[in-house]
């Protein structure tokens, strides 16, 4: 992601929740309004087993299935 636009996308409502070490890269963001929004750079996919799923998989299953139910 093109950080020139960081405060642009900001006064839009996304949330840069994690940056780079050194702060100039986003690695986390967020809309905090939307059901469930969340966008990373990095892969928890890798730290995800069937039975200890990461809590980003937790939580994506547990927001659809609150949304399931108001459908």
């Amino acid at each position: 992601m093109n950080v020139d636009y960081k405060d642009r996308l900001e006064n839009c409502g996304l949330v840069f929740s994690g940056m780079s070490p050194d702060g100039v890269l986003p690695e986390t963001v967020e809309y905090p309004d939307h059901p469930w929004f969340i966008g990373v750079q990095y892969h928890p996919e890798l730290k995800s087993r069937p039975f200890e799923p990461h809590p980003l998989f937790a939580s994506f299953v547990e927001a659809a299935l609150v949304q399931s139910r108001l459908v």
